[in-house]
């Protein structure tokens, strides 16, 4: 049997050259003379995880099991096990970086508490931090609009800026790239990602491949470029960074075979939308997805970098493209050192992990295929990534989800009909909004249309497909309608740069989608306030209007509050729409607009050839852009440089701060942790329905004066037009903690109407979720959430945990939740708990005026147990259901005892002084 193997018997470590010098390495070739191989039966992913586990094995953090147990991983049979895996960094955005760094200040503050020296305290491995988060779209459509919108970015975040500059200075191993530089997953691919690591391991030259964990669900894009990598919790990551290994479930890995080649008129936006919908539909959550194929080949790195980027809207843990002669192909084209490209290569062919064509086919769980050919023109919406749909789909489409609201008017708008208005085609039953003379605002409209997103920016052949399309537009007098606001947010200047040497930047300009700045933009709900006048015509005539962009998300409520439905596309479509103005038209046979003489303009007579993109691409996207735009990458400009945090190693905390505050989870520790204990008659604070996001939970986007965090602020002698967003004061847990579950599309079943809000029982008295919360903290209740199928999908937003844990949830039961939520909830000390198979709320009846009890905590819990609910009815009857423990190994219980993974560590810490 496998088990009976010795592993000392083969040895892993071997030598190979790379220009005229010996590495070490872990090869996994060794596998080949055990039972255990060949090594080809492998998915590369996996040989990836096998020789981080080799490499730690002899230094003592991987046992005999854990490494057998990968060995031993069979397509028909995943092992039930978690694992420990090691990445080389972490990479941090600011919207979770800033709490990250919170929370490691107020660790080095808690140890000097303790009798510590703090500056013994640092990350153990390289942190990369991007500041990319916090620009928004204030001023757009200009020239000036970028230095206006960077100039208010550090009005608006100066304190946690300070913070994240003393940050730079405190600690070791720690980086940041300031403000006005990019997005940090198209920086992770073109600059940071190395692919393969080098170091020194009993005196030699190792070696390994480049891994990544960051607190960014999209971190997954760097799997495009062969680096493994996937977006954790902040939480997670603090661990990670502070030496704790990361608990992977050993995963079954998809592979994912794409043939054929994209169809004249598609883009890789079009088949990662495809690719979306088709692998949610067969069911890929916590799996690994692995592309391979012949038309591997045709795809670019940056159409790769698409497809991994939007791994987490399909639900994989990754979507990884192993290395091949694209990735070294790439590392040459973005100004890599030419050494490094050299090493990369050739220490994937001697480990057993490069990618040809004819190589072996690996053993996979399941393999699915994607013809490249079969690929349609497609937006995806109006409310989930996933929901894909043709171009002569999306009218029809529109009118049918809203048909509820849209019935009370007299009809629908057709955008395609010339005889209506004369400039935007709509014929509208009474124009809402006028414009000038002619143009109107109706049902229908796209008020905002915003080339954004890492995901897009980063795949110069839909960017300069967009500039393209934009002068072949403009040459023929098409424009944008008046109420669209339009905006262009690169994820690096890169992009500016080769638009720039183009010339397309100002064919781009002349329809209004000038540079707004270099960060996430309108993809995270940063998207700015709409024209007063817009804003007040759809309110007035409670229209329904519509945003286009080049993102990864369009959850209800993320894009901004006023627009209800959300369309992801190709940045070239996003300009069509734009010059469309409405949704309500088939790109496929209606006219666009028209021109100058009159004569109707259609989609393909401004869409440009594959040919006329290739050529634009190969001249205008350089080495020597990318040698440029790095060259100074983490020196940021004078406002970045002018900052003072001081040069303590302890953060100087400021009572007065409404954005940083040092938070309550290290005051009163106890030196040993409470035995784990069962949860007697806790109250139900809230009770949702299906796909409850992060977004819900924990929101990013606007501040309203009237909710419990705006009340806070006021009181703090904040004004309103200050309230910045909650993404930005995600290091005050004051305000976090109110805006938790305080999203207003949130549906608490417990309540009808506006979201935000609960009853407080047995009172049944109507209040927001925080003072309900606040009145059971004060009478000592403990409280639950009870939801549905996907709790906590979307971005891994630690502070949906963290808000969570503050508002006094010491548990949430759910029929089944994301991944990177449920980790964080643990890392936090809430448990999660599954309801069985078949089982929900609804259908036991719970309305929320019961009280819980979790019966069996208080024995010794293993990984995925089973314990007794007990419900107490408001009539004094009771019954009990099952529910399983989503504690998935003893790391996770371990954090769960200790009341959260930095509880733990701060605990380790004290301990060795």
């Amino acid at each position: 049997m496998a088990q009976q193997i010795d592993l000392s018997s083969f040895d892993t470590r071997q030598q190979f050259e790379s220009q005229g010098k010996t590495y070490t390495h872990f090869a996994l070739s060794a596998l080949d003379q055990s039972e255990f191989g060949p090594i080809s039966r492998f998915p590369y992913s996996l040989r990836v995880l096998l020789e981080n586990l080799l490499r730690y094995s002899h230094q003592g953090l991987v046992d005999r099991d854990d490494l057998l147990a990968l060995l031993s991983w069979r397509p028909e049979a995943t092992p039930q096990r978690g694992i420990p895996f090691m990445p080389s960094r972490v990479v941090l955005q600011d919207f979770t970086g800033v709490p990250a760094l919170v929370d490691l200040a107020a660790l080095r503050s808690a140890v000097a508490r303790n009798g510590g020296d703090p500056a013994d305290m640092n990350p153990f491995i390289p942190v990369d931090l991007v500041i990319d988060h916090s620009i928004q779209v204030d001023r757009y459509g200009n020239n000036e609009a970028v230095a206006f919108n960077v100039q208010r970015e550090m009005e608006r975040n100066v304190e946690r800026y300070v913070m994240l500059h003393w940050g730079q200075k405190a600690f070791k191993n720690f980086r940041v790239v300031p403000p006005g530089t990019g997005i940090v997953h198209q920086v992770n691919l073109e600059y940071l990602a190395s692919v393969a690591q080098t170091g020194n391991l009993d005196g030699q030259d190792i070696v390994y491949p480049d891994s990544v964990l960051g607190t960014d669900s999209h971190t997954t894009m760097i799997n495009g470029l062969g680096v493994m990598g996937w977006g954790v919790g902040g939480i997670e990551a603090e661990a990670v960074l502070l030496a704790q290994p990361y608990t992977l479930q050993i995963p079954d890995v998809v592979g994912m075979r794409l043939s054929g080649t994209l169809p004249a008129g598609t883009t890789a936006t079009d088949l990662v939308l495809t690719i979306t919908r088709f692998l949610r539909e067969k069911g890929v959550v916590g799996r690994f997805v692995e592309y391979f194929g012949p038309a591997l080949q045709t795809l670019s790195l940056p159409d790769r970098a698409t497809i991994a980027n939007m791994a987490p809207e399909y639900g994989a843990t990754m979507g990884f493209f192993p290395v091949d002669e694209v990735t070294v192909r790439f590392l040459q084209n973005s100004g890599r050192d030419p050494q490094l490209v050299q090493l990369v290569e050739d220490y994937f062919k001697a480990a057993g992990m490069f990618y040809t064509p004819d190589a072996p086919e690996p053993e996979y769980s399941t393999t699915y295929e994607i013809d490249l050919a079969t690929v349609k023109p497609a937006l995806s919406g109006p409310r989930r990534p996933q929901e894909l749909l043709l171009l002569s789909e999306v009218s029809p489409d529109f009118n049918k989800q809203f048909s509820g609201q849209l019935s009370e008017k007299e009809e629908s708008i057709d955008a395609g009909n010339m005889d209506g208005c004369p400039t935007c085609g709509t014929k509208p039953v009474e124009c809402s909004l006028k414009l000038g003379d002619k143009d109107c605002l109706t049902d229908g409209a796209v008020v905002i249309a915003a080339i954004t997103s890492c995901t897009n920016t980063s795949n110069p052949d839909v960017m300069i497909g967009a500039g393209l399309l934009a002068r072949k537009a403009a040459a023929l007098g098409l424009k944008t309608k008046p109420w669209v606001k339009t905006s262009m947010a690169p994820g690096s200047r890169v992009v500016t740069q080769y638009l720039e040497k183009s010339g397309l930047l100002t064919d781009m300009e002349a329809l209004g989608f000038n540079v707004v700045g270099y960060g996430c933009t309108t993809c995270i709900g940063n998207s700015g306030p709409l024209d007063d006048q817009v804003a007040k015509t759809i309110n007035e005539k409670n229209l329904i209007t519509a945003s286009v962009l080049s993102g990864n998300r369009n959850f209800e409520a993320r894009i901004h509050p006023l627009i209800q439905a959300n369309y992801l596309a190709s940045p070239l479509l996003v300009i069509a729409y734009a010059l469309v103005g409405s949704i309500n038209i088939n790109m496929d046979a209606d006219p666009l607009g028209k021109d100058k003489d009159g004569n109707p303009v259609y989609l393909k007579d401004i869409w440009p050839t594959r040919e006329e993109i290739d050529d634009v691409v190969s001249s205008a996207v350089t080495p020597d852009l990318f040698i440029n735009s790095y060259a100074s990458v983490f020196d940021g400009d004078e406002n970045w440089q002018n900052l003072h945090g001081g040069d303590s190693s302890l953060f100087p905390w400021d009572p007065e701060s409404s954005y940083i505050r040092e938070p309550s989870f290290f005051v009163d520790l106890p030196v040993e942790p409470e035995p784990i204990s069962d949860i007697d008659n806790a109250r139900i604070l809230a009770l949702f329905g299906d796909t409850i996001t992060t977004d819900h939970i924990s929101p990013a986007g606007a501040i309203g004066p009237d909710s419990p965090a705006g009340r806070y602020l006021q009181d703090q002698g904040v004004k309103p037009e200050d309230f910045n967003s909650f993404g930005s004061r995600r290091g005050n847990h004051e305000v976090m903690m109110r805006g938790t579950f305080g999203n207003i599309r949130i549906n608490n079943t417990m309540v009808e109407g506006i979201g935000g809000y609960t009853r407080l029982m047995p009172e049944d008295q109507e209040m927001s979720i925080y003072d309900a919360a606040m009145a059971y903290k004060q009478k000592n209740v403990p409280l639950v959430v009870l939801a549905g199928k996907d709790y906590g999908t979307g971005s891994s937003r630690d502070w949906a945990a963290k808000g969570t844990k503050l508002l006094g949830v010491q548990a949430v039961i759910a029929v089944s939740f994301e991944r990177i939520h449920r980790s964080n909830l643990i890392g936090m000390g809430v448990l999660p708990l599954q309801f069985a198979e078949e089982s929900s709320a609804e259908s036991l009846g719970i309305t929320g005026s019961e009280t819980i009890s979790i019966i069996g905590l208080n024995q010794e819990i293993t990984p995925c147990c089973t314990v007794d609910v007990l419900v107490n009815k408001a009539d004094g009857s009771t019954f009990e259901f099952p529910a399983t423990v989503r504690l998935d190994n003893d790391m996770e219980i371990d954090y769960y005892r200790h009341g959260g993974i930095l509880q733990k560590v701060l605990r380790q810490i004290l301990s060795k002084h």
